[in-house]
């Protein structure tokens, strides 16, 4: 009759009326008689009935006063709530927003006054969809070419839970840039914040220009210190970045080389004023831009007025650019000439020697004289050609050893993707380079009749160990296994060419060897010791031994290793003139084994200017004052970068003067010199050394940067205490060399 789930008022009141007609009934039945029992048994049932009724009424009233009670409570938490919400709101610097069930609940001003267009739009029950439409269809957005102001509808993506969230970023017409995220909560209501990132833009574009700037900056620094002339040019063929060299070899006024200049009015006034000798080229120079265009690489010589040669070259770029270099070469082809010329001159006499000698039999002793003459006369010319390439040799080697030093730096200090590998494929070729340099440098010495050989004694134990350190990165890297046998002996030789002839037979036998080791190891023979080189590689077939000494040969059958095939061959020179015979045995595919035998020699003492053992590069800061004395400015900022790295104070000088004047403005000695040994003029580090330990009044640690190996040289590095570093320098060598030379200071 009564349903608990009815309200308590109604409850109470069915009950009211459930016991007015108990009362009602327990009447009518006195009313109409019945025994005393009968009616006194109504009266106690109609009393339990009351009173039960009655507990449950009082029991519903203390519900209902409890159910008031939590009720007040819930509705002044809500209140509270509220406020602090609304509170929150107003404090926030961001725009915020609460939509519930997809309509707009809440908001703060910042949300409203975003965009003035949309603001008549944003009240509570707007539609979080139509937000979005608003938003997109303002005329507040800074929209691109295509109209579009970014993705003001985002497609929304799926949390873990479900639950959506989603971010993007709107830009306004006064360049504000605001990000627009939204989330789902737990309960489906979507909050909405409005976040302004203008600072942060800003800051991002300030710092992209400022690296573009740099970078700029450094490019023009390089393309002013090259020799040669250098131009690029953009897509649409306007100029964007010269060196001055450029506008010097090629002749043409400034006011055509500013940025943007068109690359056809820079050709059209070479040919309008004939800069260059064309030699009916003509149409070959006005179709330059039209072959750069095609992806061709253009390469020209021409010849100026005053008789200066050029050699101008185009390649395109990755941006659809191209590249223009102009180098001189009026020195080449003046050589060239003077060659052909002597070639011609050389050619007509022999002509005219066969035609005596066909007409007059009785000639033939002076024609066999005459060809005598001509092949001394070679063999003057080979050995000019011997002392240019020497010369050629060295000079090359100071721009390598700058290149080398740069990328050092650039290796520690970059740490972008991909650009790691670009500095190791750099430095390896470099690395290949200066071993080709290395190895014309020595042919050429070992070619010339006045080649000097400093033959001393030495421990060949530590020349098997140089070895062992320098080659053992090439053999991990190659798989094979590389053993020296440690040997005490003591021979006499050229340590040097000696040291450099084991390397040579080593890095020859590796790179011959796909799988398996090498063994380097000694073995006495009479009153001498014999160096073996053995290893498991291809092998060398009978008709190869004896052309496999010559320059530029390798083994037939072998794949092309990375050398040029002259290391053999200085072997064969250097051994020759040192008389240390050569031995070789092979068989075909199963390996080889080459030999030195070099005299023995009394045991004695190590030279004092011998150099330490290298060690891997040292840690912990260079705490020390550094003089550079370099003439080569491009090498002398590169040394000084390296040595300010490792933690030392440089003092940069370009010579002994100003390295003089330098000591003296800062009234103290520093505590080691590092000198070139070939300066500007007739000044040379051993002057410099000298200068600078006289002006000091102290025998201050020096070490000379030089190629020269000759025997007066090295025995006056002996005399005044300096040791020699040969270039391309090495980092690892340097270090050690100053940390071994400022410690015997301090000893």
């Amino acid at each position: 009759m009564i349903d608990p789930n009815e309200a308590y008022e109604i409850q109470i009141a069915k009950q009211a009326k459930i016991i007015e007609a108990l009362v009602n009934r327990a009447e009518r039945g006195h009313e109409v008689g019945g025994t005393a029992y009968s009616l006194f048994e109504s009266a106690i049932a109609l009393q339990a009935e009351v009173w039960e009724k009655t507990k449950d009424l009082e029991k519903a009233l203390d519900t209902l006063d409890r159910a008031s009670s939590e009720l007040e409570v819930a509705y002044q938490t809500q209140e509270r709530i509220q406020r602090n919400l609304a509170d929150a709101m107003v404090a926030m610097e961001d725009g915020f927003a609460l939509f519930s069930e997809e309509r707009l609940q809440a908001c703060n001003a910042q949300f409203r006054q975003l965009l003035p267009d949309v603001e008549p739009l944003i009240k509570p029950g707007l539609g979080f969809d139509d937000y979005l439409a608003a938003v997109n269809a303002s005329k507040y957005l800074n929209r691109d070419e295509n109209g579009v102001s970014g993705r003001p509808h985002p497609v929304a993506k799926e949390q873990g839970s479900g639950q959506r969230f989603s971010s993007f970023v709107m830009v306004l017409r006064n360049d504000r840039w605001f990000q627009i995220s939204y989330r789902q909560t737990s309960s489906g209501n979507i909050t909405v914040l409005q976040t302004e990132i203008t600072d942060i833009v800003r800051e991002n574009r300030r710092e992209k220009n400022r690296l573009i700037d740099q970078q700029s900056h450094l490019l023009q620094a390089a393309f002013d210190h090259m020799s040669l002339g250098i131009c690029t040019f953009s897509s649409r063929g306007e100029l964007l970045v010269r060196n001055e060299r450029f506008g010097e070899l090629l002749g043409v006024p400034l006011s055509l080389l500013k940025k943007r200049s068109p690359f056809q009015r820079i050709v059209e006034h070479v040919e309008r004023h004939e800069i260059l000798d064309r030699e009916g080229r003509r149409s070959r120079v006005s179709g330059w831009f039209k072959a750069v265009r095609r992806g061709e690489a253009v390469q020209e010589r021409f010849r100026r007025r005053d008789g200066m040669g050029l050699d101008i070259r185009i390649h395109s770029l990755p941006d659809d650019g191209f590249i223009v270099s102009i180098m001189d070469v009026t020195a080449e082809t003046e050589a060239s000439a003077l060659l052909e010329q002597r070639v011609q001159e050389r050619t007509a006499e022999l002509t005219e020697a066969n035609r005596l000698l066909q007409i007059h039999a009785d000639e033939q002793t002076k024609i066999e004289a005459a060809l005598r003459h001509a092949k001394e006369a070679a063999e003057a010319a080979h050995t000019s050609k011997t002392r240019f390439l020497a010369a050629a040799s060295h000079d090359l080697l100071q721009p390598i050893n700058a290149a080398k030093l740069y990328l050092s730096m650039l290796t520690d200090r970059m740490g972008q993707p991909g650009v790691e590998e670009v500095v190791s494929r750099l430095k390896r070729s470099f690395t290949s380079i200066e071993s080709l340099l290395q190895a014309l440098l020595d042919i050429s010495r070992l070619d010339s009749s006045g080649a000097e050989f400093n033959v001393t004694s030495f421990n060949l134990g530590s020349l098997l160990q140089g070895v062992a350190e320098d080659l053992a990165p090439l053999a991990t890297e190659r798989a094979i296994e590389l053993r020296i046998v440690p040997s005490t002996r003591w021979v006499s030789s050229d340590q040097r060419y000696l040291m450099r002839c084991v390397q040579n037979l080593v890095v020859n036998a590796i790179q011959y060897t796909e799988r398996g080791r090498v063994l380097v190891g000694c073995r006495l023979k009479g009153d001498a010791v014999r160096i073996e080189v053995w290893d498991t590689g291809v092998g060398i077939s009978e008709e190869d031994r004896a052309r496999i000494f010559k320059e530029f040969t390798r083994a037939s059958g072998a794949a092309k290793g990375p050398g040029m095939g002259l290391g053999l061959s200085i072997v064969e020179r250097a051994c020759r003139h040192l008389g240390h015979p050569i031995g070789l045995a092979s068989q075909p595919g199963r390996g080889s084994v080459f030999s030195i035998e070099v005299p023995l020699a009394p045991p004695g003492r190590a030279s004092v200017s011998e150099e330490p053992r290298m060690e891997p590069m040292l840690e912990g800061s260079l705490d020390l004052i550094v003089m550079i004395v370099e003439n080569d400015a491009d090498e002398l900022h590169a040394m000084t970068q390296v040595l300010e790295s490792w933690g030392a104070s440089v003092l940069a000088a370009g010579s002994t003067a100003d390295a003089a004047a330098l000591m003296q403005e800062i009234g103290t000695a520093p505590d080691i010199l590092l000198v070139d040994y070939q300066l500007n003029d007739d000044d040379n580090g051993i002057e410099t050394i000298r200068t600078l330990r006289a002006l000091a009044g102290a025998e201050i640690p020096a070490i000379i940067i030089s190629a020269n190996r000759q025997r007066q040289f090295l025995q006056l590095c002996t005399e005044m205490s300096f040791a020699v570093l040969t270039k391309p320098v090495q980092l690892v060598r340097l270090r050690a060399l100053i940390d071994w030379k400022t410690r015997a200071r301090v000893a």
